[in-house]
């Protein structure tokens, strides 16, 4: 069997995999090993925006915040998120798609080592002034920017280089990334916390969970540079020759030719203006984004540790977060496998459904004061629909639905929005769990109808389809307006 090793001077050398083009007219191996480079970009994204959630009541209680403070410092990173993504297309376009993901590396790593020690140059260990907090938060917020940039540009950079017979397939599996990527931190989170004393975890316990991102950052950094750039963007700036040479890795000789045509032919100018094919396909990209924020999981995803500990069920908190995490990694591979036969909608409307009857659930039992284990199961179930519907397929669509010269902008735009929800839901959840969980989960289970109705009124399905049959499409759509 072919080891790590082999896999990335696989991708490097060009004459080590002659030898499969030559038996096989596509290189799958090729494929999924830049594909498994690609993903690790959506493990960082879900490293970082979950390690919040095993350190916030512990830096809480170090830095003295207050519920105002905690909020903001629990929460900044997604700040960050709302200025990576909206600045992504230009690096995207500007940039490249593989230079930009470089560039998010970079950004999770500085941001996992000052984390870890905010108090760097500027102040000593154990500070706890304001000045400290907003160091913390600044650092937080570059992780952000790190995280804004992958979300958008890490399912762009597949979507663009997958064959699209399994580019659903291969896109979903960024998800599935990023899902694992929560889970290893709740494990990793939870492994710290294991045995440590309290007084320890409060004055360095939640360091460790912080700078633990350093290493898969550093990880992902070094192999991209093994790894090439999409051959969209490469026919968009006029490198036909490396463009094809992708193509052929990935497709065959033969399909190269013909996808490079096709590239070529709704990619005669490198860019064209945002509203070219309409403003309907530049709506449903938003309301994608903002559904799948507004529906409120994220709420759930980063205080998991609290709920769980204040609904009951037994057992530790941050253990019953594991095994939701572990839920989460199963539904979503039900989401990779099943995506290229079921299709998008089906999935999106079939999860809608799913997370309105958790939510719901959880709303009923707290009303009626029902403990135990029901709510548990009702948070799980709740989190299981998402990650088998809106959390891979969204990510899914938004990566193929736009023609390939607005790709860069709208994706952009679409990503920012959902940044910026994820941060209103995200922030807003405290206060409206502790005025009412009722209120709190009967809003996201409603809004999770609404977002079915959404789905199946509006947004086109994209299985079996080019992303130049998506610019043909939206195209026809502009002309018939």
């Amino acid at each position: 069997m072919i080891n790590f090793a082999q896999l990335c001077y696989c991708i490097y050398y060009e004459n080590y995999y002659n030898s499969f083009i030559m038996k096989n007219k596509k290189n799958n191996f090729y494929l999924m090993g830049v594909v498994f480079i690609a993903i690790l970009g959506g493990l960082l994204f879900g490293y970082d925006t979950a390690v919040i959630s095993g350190a916030e009541q512990a830096l809480q209680k170090h830095l003295g915040l207050d519920a105002f403070w905690h909020g903001v410092t629990a929460s900044s990173a997604l700040i960050g998120c709302v200025i990576g993504s909206a600045f992504s297309g230009y690096f995207a376009s500007g940039l490249g798609r593989r230079n930009s993901l470089r560039l998010a590396a970079l950004l999770f790593f500085l941001s996992a080592l000052g984390s870890y020690y905010p108090e760097f140059l500027f102040f000593s260990k154990g500070d706890t002034s304001f000045a400290l907090i907003l160091a913390f938060n600044f650092y937080r917020i570059i992780g952000g920017i790190g995280v804004g940039l992958a979300s958008a540009v890490c399912p762009m950079y597949i979507a663009e280089i997958a064959p699209s017979e399994i580019r659903g397939k291969l896109v979903s599996c960024n998800q599935f990334a990023i899902i694992f990527g929560m889970l290893v931190v709740y494990f990793v989170n939870y492994m710290i916390k294991d045995g440590m004393p309290d007084e320890v975890l409060v004055s360095d316990g939640w360091r460790y969970m912080f700078g633990s991102e350093a290493v898969p950052a550093a990880l992902f950094g070094i192999l991209l540079f093994l790894v090439p750039e999409t051959p969209r963007y490469l026919a968009m700036t006029h490198q036909d020759d490396k463009a094809f040479s992708v193509l052929e890795k990935v497709n065959g000789i033969d399909k190269a030719k013909t996808i490079l045509s096709e590239i070529k032919a709704v990619t005669s100018e490198k860019t064209e203006k945002l509203l070219t094919y309409g403003l309907t396909v530049i709506v449903v990209g938003i309301l994608l984004s903002v559904f799948q924020q507004a529906i409120g999981i994220n709420a759930v995803l980063y205080y998991a540790p609290r709920i769980f500990e204040k609904i009951g069920g037994g057992g530790d908190g941050m253990m019953q977060t594991v095994v939701m995490g572990v839920v989460n990694i199963l539904f979503t591979l039900v989401a990779i496998f099943t995506v290229e036969k079921m299709g998008r909608k089906p999935l999106l409307i079939v999860g809608s459904i799913g997370m309105a009857v958790g939510a719901f659930c959880v709303a009923f039992c707290d009303e009626f004061q029902v403990g135990g284990i029901l709510p548990v199961l009702s948070i799980i179930v709740y989190a299981a629909f998402f990650m088998m519907s809106w959390g891979p397929i969204c990510w899914v669509l938004i990566a193929e639905i736009f023609p390939n010269t607005i790709r860069g902008k709208a994706v952009a735009i679409a990503v920012a929005f959902q940044w910026i929800f994820n941060y209103l839901v995200s922030s807003t959840f405290p206060a409206m769990y502790e005025f009412s969980p009722v209120f709190a989960y009967g809003l996201y289970g409603v809004i999770c109808v609404l977002a079915a109705l959404f789905v199946w009124k509006m947004v086109p399905e994209t299985k079996g389809k080019t992303l130049e049959d998506m610019t043909r499409l939206w195209k026809k759509r502009a002309k018939e307006a």
